[in-house]
């Protein structure tokens, strides 16, 4: 966060540069790169004025980043852009800060807290934005808060209520799920920032393609599509990585595609990402497996920083910056995949995983670099959006071990056992009878009008943490089964 020093720095650079340029000593052309807000001269220029600025600017290399965005991608409801390469304009930067830092700043959750701890009445919303909002605003240490947009605040406060709501519904039992805990603050280690303004704040798009800002100004971007319609909100992130991003909620309607026959099921794994029913594999490129000695390296070189240095918060955004690497790549590759699939497939089926279960295991790392479920999650939303049939089967089908020629069901299927022979002759590959097993089921339960697994999870009365099942279900027992019968004693 820019704290009130570097805010008197940002004005000190204006104010020196102001000068530089008015005693015609030639300019300064300011340009960001991944080691920080640096300075080039382009012309001669006296030494003492380059110090001078050099000087100011030494204070801000921590706080500064590259600017540069990279493409993110459409979902339901949210058209994401990014802005341009660089916010090269260091007023705007500092204006976009300080917003973020007042957004975070507020201490609506300390009134609360107070009021409970006194016996006092919960405070209501109303009551509570004219408390820290209103009435801080006259306040001589809480006048910084008129330097920014209402509507920032009022969003702040917004996301506050909707928190206590959660947690008031989660204590009373009317919110599924796992139990939520009281609204707290965040860490402050935590560089991911956000502002978000509304259809109140008047932001607007500009005829040449800027983002305009209340208080802050006009913000160039690098727009990744047309938007579909008139945006709602828009809301500026700035990622640990030190990029900032521009979220517009706007009304996205469906774009049905033509008609195909095709239909797929799809098993997941580990050693290939994802098996088909028609004999496809793809392999699991293992983003972070693959990026592993480039992030040791920066958390090794991060480790050796002495803390509060400006070298270590380099190293900071050296860390973040590769970890964004990996994380765009595996979404690049999740989002061509799922694309892929439901443009060629009518319906898609797949298998209801249970990650959470997963990710407790030795496989724990290999699970989350797979990023199975942000995979079925795009699956879900783009069959949604262009007309397609999608549905996952219940997590206890046995797909593997069951024979998909003639459905005879073997009693154990060790892992290692990668090919089968059924009785009845056929010889199967593990993954790719998965699959077709798979797409039976799928057809089946969506020919029989059952409620996928997603929605038949929720409806569970025993959930574990993350809202899957924690046993397989009791079975009907066969007529001629044996067992003991009444008075057979």
């Amino acid at each position: 966060m820019i704290d009130v020093n570097l805010r008197g720095v940002m004005h000190g650079i204006a104010a020196a540069l102001s000068v530089f340029r008015e005693q015609g000593h030639g300019h300064l052309v300011t340009t960001v790169s991944t080691a920080g807000l640096k300075i080039t001269p382009t012309m001669a220029v006296y030494a003492a004025t380059k110090n001078t600025v050099r000087t100011l600017l030494e204070g801000l290399r921590q706080e500064s980043t590259d600017g540069v965005l990279r493409t993110t991608a459409i979902s339901p409801g949210y058209v994401h852009t990014e802005l341009i390469d660089s916010i090269d304009n260091p007023e705007v930067r500092e204006e976009i800060r300080r917003t973020m830092d007042q957004y975070a700043i507020a201490p609506e959750a300390v009134a609360r807290t107070d009021a409970h701890q006194a016996g006092l009445p919960y405070i209501s919303d109303a009551d509570l934005s004219k408390r820290v909002i209103t009435e801080a605003k006259h306040a001589p240490q809480r006048s910084w808060l008129g330097e920014v947009s209402a509507v920032v605040l009022q969003q702040a406060l917004a996301d506050l209520n909707t928190a206590y709501r959660n947690f008031f519904a989660s204590i009373t039992g009317k919110r599924q799920g796992p139990k939520l805990g009281p609204p707290r603050f965040r860490s402050r280690k935590d560089n991911h920032q956000a502002i978000r303004f509304t259809r109140n704040a008047r932001f607007a798009i500009t005829a040449g393609g800027k983002l305009r800002l209340p208080k802050i100004g006009d913000v160039a971007v690098r727009w990744s599509r047309a938007l579909p319609s008139e945006p709602s909100s828009v809301t500026v992130i700035k990622d640990a990585a030190g990029r900032y991003f521009a979220s517009f909620v706007v009304e996205a309607s469906e774009e049905p595609l033509a008609g195909v026959a095709a239909e797929v099921g799809v098993d997941l794994g580990l050693p290939h990402f994802a098996v088909t029913s028609d004999g496809r594999k793809i392999d699991n490129p293992r983003f972070l497996r693959r990026a592993a000695k480039k992030l040791r390296k920066a958390q090794k070189a991060l480790s050796r920083k002495a803390k509060g240095s400006n070298n270590r918060s380099k190293a900071v955004v050296k860390v973040a910056r590769a970890h964004a690497q990996v994380t765009d790549a595996r979404r690049d590759f999740t989002h061509q995949l799922s694309t892929q699939l439901i443009r060629d497939n009518q319906a898609v089926y797949v298998e209801d995983l249970s990650v959470n279960g997963l990710a407790r295991t030795r496989l724990a790392k290999s699970v989350h670099d797979a990023g199975w479920s942000a995979f079925v999650g795009m699956l879900e939303y783009k069959a949604k959006r262009y007309g397609r049939t999608f549905a996952k089967i219940n997590r206890w089908f046995p797909s593997s071990k069951t024979c998909s020629q003639c459905g005879t069901r073997q009693e154990s299927m060790p892992l290692n056992v990668r090919e089968w022979t059924c009785p009845c002759g056929a010889t199967h590959d593990r993954d790719v009878n998965a699959a077709r097993n798979i797409l039976t089921e799928g057809q089946r339960t969506v020919a029989a009008g059952r409620k996928p697994a997603a929605e038949t999870r929720r409806e569970a009365e025993t959930l574990n943490a993350r809202g899957g099942d924690v046993r397989p279900p009791l079975a009907a027992a066969d007529t001629d089964e044996a067992g003991s019968h009444r008075g057979a004693a």
